[in-house]
């Protein structure tokens, strides 16, 4: 179990929820030899059965050129889900090693016990909570630091969006209005211009002098 908890930290390092496995089987002297590891990589692989007990059995299928493993024992970190757990009996486990237990999809008896139906052709040997709390904790620490990211990542959003709100407010209240000078937010009156054209349209009387009539009182 301790190696297959070094698989789950694999997992953790690339993303993935921390569930490791172990695939044994006994040598000529009877003493328990690896044959194959796994952990989780369904979001690294986008394969939704990469799940780690179907990565280490796919592995030691291979390795032992056989699709019936019917000699070797799986230690994983976390209580096999239904997908797996048939996947497990279809090649023939002997027996099956879990450390924390799963509440919402576990098929060793949290929600189901698939091993224990007796209509099923197979059966396989069951142990659950092998360093049941070092198990559950690495999946716990795994999920706290999910969240705490997500929490940081929303409020870095939230700081960002009333920055530029506020950054947006500042500007608005720099601009000069239409018609005002940069000394004065205020507009100036029109009448106050010492530039202010006559309007159009308007009249003005200019007494003529003297010498623009002729004697006679006339226009030359």
């Amino acid at each position: 179990m301790r190696q297959a908890l070094d698989q789950a930290q694999n997992a953790w390092l690339v993303g993935e929820v921390p569930v490791g496995a172990v695939i044994l089987r006994d040598d000529a002297q009877g003493l328990p030899q690896v044959v194959a590891t796994g952990y989780n990589r369904p979001i690294t692989t986008s394969d939704p059965t990469a799940h780690a007990e179907l990565v280490a059995l796919r592995h030691a299928a291979q390795l032992l050129d056989n699709y019936r493993l019917p000699d070797c024992t799986l230690v994983v970190t976390l209580e096999p889900c239904a997908m797996c757990a048939m996947a497990l009996m279809h090649a023939r486990f002997k027996r099956i090693v879990y450390g924390a237990r799963d509440p919402k999809t576990g098929a060793a008896g949290s929600v189901v016990d698939l091993f224990a139906l007796p209509l099923l052709n197979h059966h396989t040997a069951i142990v659950g909570g092998c360093l049941e709390d070092d198990c559950a904790r690495v999946l716990r620490d795994f999920f706290a630091e999910r969240r705490a990211a997500h929490k940081a990542r929303q409020a870095a959003l939230r700081e960002a969006a009333a920055t530029a709100a506020a950054d947006a407010e500042l500007d608005a209240s720099d601009a000069i209005p239409v018609g005002a000078t940069s000394e004065s937010d205020e507009p100036l009156p029109v009448d106050d211009r010492d530039d202010a054209a006559i309007p159009v349209g308007v009249a003005i009387e200019i007494e003529p002098s003297p010498s623009e009539f002729d004697v006679q009182g006339t226009r030359p």
